[in-house]
């Protein structure tokens, strides 16, 4: 009699092996929007909504009658815009003296901060003893908040115990009392306090880019017998262009946007002289409770310089070509 043994029980078999998962990874060509994204949509989230609320407010009949339920405000359609360009009527002959006010002031701003800068730029290329010093000194104005810079001139040109006057009167130059946040003098404090803060960044901007053209250029024009105004006229602003192009633009546009400074110089009582269009636009808005006004002045602002930044880019932008 033969025996049969007993088949082994079967081994348990391991599962097979899970593939990793594969974690998603942006394509080089979208990974730069991502990483954009966020600062973009905060951007559009500061800007965007409070320039369409501005817009929506333009078409409305906001007064101070309207306030607490601004929503429901009175539709006026294009009321406000033809009122403020009304050049017949006393609120549009004060917004074109404003306007030219803004131009003049934002031209000798931006022309006087953009030689001090190239000036200083230029002084500051070579390497000497006390170079860094005098880079640190010179961009201590632009450290400054803008409150502590208009304050400081507001203590400068002060009637009777400001050193403007002072330093004036003893050179023999005035009487030592020359009102320069009166009348007409205060158009001149405001371009003197506005360079003040912003000739340094121009002064920046503008080391930044000689820095980056070859010394070999100068080199080889000093070897060629060309002075030091031919290099700079020959060499130094045409390769500059591309700076120069961003930078006036940008000063520019905050000059002529500029409110702190009038504000801070004279309170809310601003000379006629020294009106700016942000001044302006802030009286119409929160002086005389006329939002609707003020708004549409801010629109037409809006508008004046999107069609000021587009014919300025276009037309460098073709002059750098043609170079």
């Amino acid at each position: 009699m033969t025996s049969t043994a007993a088949p082994s029980p079967a081994r348990p078999t391991a599962p097979p092996p899970t593939p990793p998962r594969r974690r998603w990874t942006p394509s080089r060509k979208l990974l730069p929007y991502l990483l954009v994204a966020p600062a973009l949509c905060f951007e559009l989230l500061v800007h965007l909504l409070p320039m369409l609320g501005g817009l929506y407010m333009s078409v409305l009949e906001l007064t101070q009658f309207y306030l607490r339920d601004w929503l429901n405000a009175p539709l006026a359609g294009l009321a406000n815009f033809r009122f403020a360009l009304d050049f017949d009527s006393a609120v549009g002959v004060t917004l074109l003296r404003s306007f030219a006010v803004t131009a003049g002031f934002s031209i000798l701003t931006v022309g006087l901060s953009w030689l001090l800068g190239v000036f200083a730029a230029t002084l500051l290329q070579r390497s000497f003893r006390g170079r860094a010093v005098l880079r640190t000194l010179f961009l201590v104005p632009y450290a400054l908040p803008v409150y502590t810079a208009a304050m400081i001139w507001k203590f400068l040109l002060d009637q009777d115990d400001g050193m403007v006057n002072a330093t004036l009167g003893g050179l023999g130059l005035t009487d030592g009392q020359t009102f320069w946040l009166l009348g007409d003098n205060a158009f001149l404090a405001t371009v003197a306090t506005a360079t003040w803060r912003l000739w340094p960044f121009a002064f920046l901007v503008l080391m930044a880019g000689m820095q980056s053209i070859p010394h070999d250029v100068y080199e080889s024009a000093t070897v060629d017998g060309a002075g030091l105004w031919q290099q700079f006229r020959s060499i130094t602003l045409p390769m500059l262009r591309p700076v120069n192009q961003v930078l006036v633009l940008v000063l520019f546009l905050w000059t002529f946007n500029d409110f702190n400074v009038p504000y801070i110089l004279f309170d809310k009582s601003v000379p006629n002289a020294a009106n700016l269009l942000s001044i302006h636009i802030y009286n119409n808005s929160f002086i005389t409770w006329n939002f609707g006004l003020g708004s549409a002045m801010s629109t037409l602002l809006l508008l004046f310089l999107l069609v000021v930044t587009a014919g300025y880019l276009a037309f460098t932008s073709r002059r750098m070509k043609d170079a």
